[in-house]
């Protein structure tokens, strides 16, 4: 299973995305970068400009995890396509969630 996408936090998990707007899909996959970190590969709809395309990330993860979207919000990166997304929540949960999304590649 890979989960090096995300890190469990105290009250939630900060998960490693990539970001690239004016696409027509959703959460795409897991991949590796130069750095050897892994990342989620997610694309929206929305322009990058005036952070629409972080609100569209926002709803989108939140969406996907069944959350609120309120417990969704760019931690660090947000002009940048390499973003760190904190999502309030039991840690545990919503590493399960994730991990699922790491599972079928492994």
């Amino acid at each position: 299973m890979r989960a090096d996408f995300f890190r469990k936090e105290r009250d939630g998990v900060t998960l490693f995305v990539r970001l690239t707007p004016k696409s027509a899909k959703d959460v795409e996959s897991i991949e590796a970068t130069d750095d050897g970190r892994a990342h989620l590969k997610a694309r929206v709809r929305a322009v990058p400009e005036d952070g629409k395309a972080n609100v569209a990330l926002e709803k989108l993860l939140a969406q996907w995890l069944g959350i609120a979207a309120r417990d969704v919000s760019i931690g660090a990166g947000a002009t940048s396509r390499l973003k760190q997304v904190k999502i309030s929540g039991d840690p545990e949960a919503l590493a399960m969630k994730l991990a699922e999304l790491g599972s079928p590649e492994e």
